[in-house]
């Protein structure tokens, strides 16, 4: 079937035009679904063979209904559906300002009851979703339209729009409102157009019994619906709920781990202080135990300092502020700071950052506290003779650091815990390194805060090598590039 209208329509200014129009209501997508359902519901009850005229949205939901109606009710009904296709509009080489509206059916099934009608992508019914519903038994229109939203106010520069804005949605069965439709699509006709099936009068009154099926069908439908809707809500909530239990609990774990590992450095702290007060107390063994107090008040520190940084990292996540600055301006610093620590112990420490390597970004002053954390590692678990390199290079929109060391390495088991809070590598060839294990913990969020990242390969009694990348000048973090488009 060939079929083309000279013009475009819309069916909701058309309905909108009768003499005491049905009065449209603002309502939700869920309710105009309730009511198409309800409708194909009757025509499969009473096995109404009818003419459907329709425009439904694509989406599987939608289109499951008219398949329900035609597999029930088998050839002798008859769908027109109207679909948006600038696709077709092209290969057709149509008229813009004609307009023109092309139906015709599948070339796959040339004699089906199911016509697509493709409409261009300018018809005034994008903005219109109907079901009309044409035969001697029963005649309905279920319409709905979505209004167009207000535009900037050019004087004022405000915005009016409303992103949940409803649908106004029409229903009705009377005869003379279907008919105005009905007549108004069938003068479209364009005279070469083969015929469509002969002009159709609508029932001026529905049948009673008929209405009484239609309004019982909406009300379970629209119930049903309802009933969705509050699984769906009470599902989502039920779940933001775990989210926040399960935040909850992370949260008392979280301070759990840190009352323990203060309370650490506290319990050697008091162990020290009583046996400084034995009156049989050596020289040497008091400088011992002053030293273990000194040495457990400095790890008390570090925990408070580190704790506290994490919690400001997170409550300012959003704030981060980030600079572009060259390592070759940082680095040689801190290393020339460790020197003297390297060579007490006998450690060859030594860096490569060349000079024209390009500007990286990274948390605001906070690059040299990333290559200390790094680097006050490397040295304190490389033993005495061993080796510590650290070097730069470029990697396309990255700049590579690299800490790499020939100290005790670590279990391969252990290397996706190094970056957790309070996690310390333990092992039993060297004694307690201290740390607070915060620092790597520290590192990574920094680095996740400009857009780097960090990784490590490591071979136990072989070394560590630690991997950072920074974005490069030309190369914006995610997080910058938004926040400057804003």
């Amino acid at each position: 079937m060939n079929v083309s209208l000279a013009k475009d329509l819309s069916v909701y200014q058309l309905v909108m035009g009768v003499q005491a129009p049905p009065k449209p209501l603002s309502l939700s997508p869920a309710t105009l679904l309730s009511l198409v359902r309800a409708q194909i519901d009757l025509l499969i009850e009473q096995q109404i063979a009818a003419t459907l005229w329709v425009k439904l949205p694509p989406d599987k939901i939608w289109q499951s209904e008219l398949a329900r109606y035609q597999s029930s009710v088998g050839a002798s009904s008859l769908i027109y559906s109207c679909q948006i296709d600038e696709s077709r509009k092209r290969e057709a080489g149509e008229d813009k300002e004609e307009g023109r509206l092309n139906i015709s059916s599948s070339p796959s099934s040339p004699s089906s009851n199911y016509v697509p009608v493709h409409l261009p992508p300018d018809s005034q019914m994008r903005r219109e979703n109907f079901l009309m519903v044409l035969s001697p038994q029963f005649c309905s229109l279920i319409l709905a339209h979505r209004p167009l939203k207000k535009r900037k106010n050019q004087t004022s520069g405000k915005v009016n729009t409303n992103k949940n804005q409803p649908l106004l949605i029409i229903t009705t069965v009377e005869g003379r409102v279907i008919q105005q439709v009905l007549n108004s699509i069938q003068q479209a006709i364009a005279p070469e157009s083969s015929s469509i099936p002969a002009s159709f009068i609508c029932p001026t009154v529905p049948q009673p019994a008929l209405m009484n099926q239609l309004l019982a069908k909406q009300l379970l439908r629209q119930d049903e619906i309802n009933r969705q809707i509050i699984t769906v809500r009470t599902n989502k909530l039920e779940q933001q709920n775990q989210e926040l239990h399960n935040k909850e609990q992370l949260k008392d774990e979280y301070l759990k781990n840190v009352c323990q590992e203060l309370r650490i450095p506290l319990t050697h702290m008091k162990t020290a202080l009583s046996l400084l007060n034995s009156p049989n107390l050596k020289p040497p063994q008091r400088q011992r135990y002053l030293q273990m107090l000194n040495t457990q008040c400095d790890q008390q520190n570090s925990l408070i300092t580190g704790f506290l940084e994490l919690v400001q990292l997170e409550q300012n996540f959003n704030g981060t502020t980030l600079e572009l600055v060259r390592l070759s301006d940082i680095v040689p610093g801190v290393v020339s700071t460790y020197q003297p620590v390297a060579q007490e112990k006998g450690i060859m420490l030594a860096y490569t950052v060349p000079t024209e390597l390009p500007s990286v970004w990274c948390v605001t002053g906070k690059l040299r506290q990333i290559v200390i954390n790094l680097l006050h590692n490397s040295l304190k678990f490389t033993p005495n003779g061993g080796q510590v390199w650290v070097r730069a290079r470029n990697q396309g929109d990255y700049v590579q650091l690299e800490f790499r060391d020939t100290g005790i390495g670590i279990a391969e088991n252990e290397i996706p815990k190094i970056f957790d809070r309070f996690y310390r590598v333990r092992t039993t060839a060297t004694e307690d390194n201290g740390g607070a294990g915060l620092g790597l913990t520290i590192v990574q969020q920094l680095l996740l805060r400009c857009g780097g990242s960090i990784s490590v390969k490591s071979k136990l009694s072989e070394g560590s090598t630690f991997t950072v990348q920074l974005a490069t000048a030309g190369n914006m973090p995610r997080a910058i590039a938004t926040e400057n488009e804003l």
